[in-house]
């Protein structure tokens, strides 16, 4: 993580430059400072590269004098067409041109302090390395950009527009760690273990263990589990937000008016909250219905829904956002073994409802199908988003641009929709309906956790799971596609996304904090 700074425009003496120019503007500011420095090389150097400033665009100037190692320019598109999320995205392009910079200073005269912020955001993102296993190396090989001091006119306002994003980045961050994080450490009791690290933020954190799941009746999470020496857990995490207290006021007439205020007073259960759900198998192997070796090692990452729930608790918290929200996870390792659950077995799940297990492998619309009862019973909530990496099928659908959405909601579905654009995580809206719901219907049991076939197979496990939301709003986030990039993306380097953190730090932000 580099360590961001905010500092009035002036141009730098020594280290690395980035200037993020806005298409067909003149130069202004640091950029038009060192295009003087230089005695017009920057406009000469710009001239040669093509560089005008288009979306996307890059050069970079090695060794171009004024005291500076490298200057690299980043295009910005149109002024006015400016997003947070491309502010995000050239602030990133950025930081990976200076990843081996030591040092290196940000500049971009045509955002306002709100875009600049987001660059800022961008730039951490994208500098996110998990190398905590790695002894052997190289040196050349290592990134060395620590600091990075963002120029800013007016340095007040976007150190305060950078606050809160600081907090969404650490929430990325934690569900990047923990996503990449091999299951020999990261097993159900140790990823318990790293939700309770959220207590720090003011987060009530509460775990339940395989002895309080098999006297609550989670009998469809605890099926999966028996296979695994690695005992389940299911962690419910609360954040108060709508009853923190109000900022402190400004001058003496508005602190004197809140201090006779009667004190508020904290609420030990969330009201009408927020309800995010994540799918936790830490490892899976697919149980007695094996699945193929080849590629067996990404299923570490089976656990990214949960993982997404736990960074948003943290972001949540981190920049103590008015709103009630409780997120659970339901944490589970999927193991073949004399001990594990068979196709063909039939369960009672949470519900009271009874699926008959066709195929192990499964196992994650299992999980969450008795915490989206449990929740829903305990909280009352408002609505309730699950997120899973459920099915291959979504990935055959929508590949790695979209994650799966499917919703009984069209006001929710809306809302994420709404989020997705604006931060880049993409969301598509899937069909359903009773005639997909009749395909996991089953001659023995209320139903079969698979359908007939694959066809439709990210659809029917969506009906599956809407079995046990009854009338609640609700939301499912197929993120199969979109928890591991094999390639560097737009604020991240390849590896674990930290997805949907962003996307529902944004639904929350917009439509639901007091």
């Amino acid at each position: 993580m580099i360590d961001i700074g905010f500092a009035k425009p002036a141009l730098p003496e020594s280290g690395a430059l980035a200037l993020l120019l806005a298409e067909g503007a003149a130069l202004d500011g640091v950029a038009a400072a060192l295009d003087a420095a230089l005695e017009g090389g920057l406009t000469r150097a710009m001239a040669a590269a093509r560089f005008t400033g288009k979306r996307g665009q890059t050069a970079t100037l090695i060794a171009p004098g004024a005291g500076l190692d490298r200057v690299v320019l980043v295009g910005l598109g149109a002024a006015d067409d400016v997003t947070p999320h491309r502010a995000e995205s050239a602030g990133a392009t950025a930081a990976a041109a200076l990843l081996k910079e030591p040092s290196a200073s940000l500049a971009a005269d045509a955002l306002a302090p709100a875009l600049l912020a987001h660059a800022a955001l961008g730039a951490r993102l994208r500098s996110y390395r998990f190398d905590r296993y790695r002894t052997r190396q190289k040196e050349e090989q290592k990134p060395k950009l620590a600091n990075l001091a963002v120029l800013a006119s007016d340095t007040a306002a976007t150190r305060t527009a950078f606050a809160p994003l600081a907090a969404l980045a650490a929430g990325v961050e934690l569900t990047r760690d923990l996503v990449s994080e091999p299951a020999n450490i990261l097993t159900p009791a140790e990823m318990a273990d790293r939700a309770k690290t959220l207590k720090s933020l003011g987060v009530k954190v509460e775990v339940m263990d395989q002895r309080d799941l098999e006297k609550l009746g989670f009998g469809a999470l605890l099926g999966v589990a028996r296979g695994s020496v690695n005992e389940p857990r299911v962690v419910v995490m609360q954040w108060l937000g709508a009853s923190e207290p109000e900022a402190p006021a400004r001058g003496r007439k508005a602190q004197a008016k809140q201090a006779a205020k009667p004190a508020r007073k904290e609420r030990a259960v969330p009201h009408d909250p927020l309800v995010f759900i994540g799918k936790g198998v830490t490892f899976d192997t697919g149980g007695i219905s094996l699945k193929p070796a080849a590629g067996m090692e990404d299923m570490k990452w089976d656990m990214a829904g949960a993982g997404t729930v736990i960074g948003l608790m943290a972001a949540l918290a981190g920049r103590k956002a008015r709103v009630d929200a409780v997120g659970l996870v339901g944490l589970v390792e999927n193991m073949p073994s004399g001990s594990a659950q068979r196709p063909g077995d039939v369960v009672t799940s949470y519900s009271g409802q009874t699926i008959e297990v066709l195929n192990t492998d499964a196992e994650g619309r299992l999980v969450l199908a008795d915490v989206l009862a449990y929740a829903q019973e305990r909280f009352q909530p408002r609505f309730m988003i699950d997120l899973a990496t459920l099915t291959g099928a979504i990935i055959v659908a929508l590949g790695h641009e979209n994650a799966g959405l499917f919703s009984n909601d069209d006001t929710l579905a809306g809302q994420l929709a709404e989020a997705a654009k604006i931060t880049g995580e993409g969301v598509w809206r899937m069909p359903m309906g009773e005639a997909y719901d009749k395909l996991i219907n089953c001659d023995i049991a209320d139903m079969k956790n698979i359908g007939g076939g694959r066809a439709g197979g990210s659809i029917t496990a969506a009906q599956f799971l809407q079995r046990f939301v009854n009338k609640v709003p609700w939301a499912h986030l197929d993120i199969a596609g979109m928890a591991w990039a094999t390639k560097d993306g737009a604020v991240g380097p390849k590896g674990a996304t930290g997805f949907g953190v962003r996307l529902l730090d944004r639904l929350v932000a917009d439509h639901y904090e007091r």
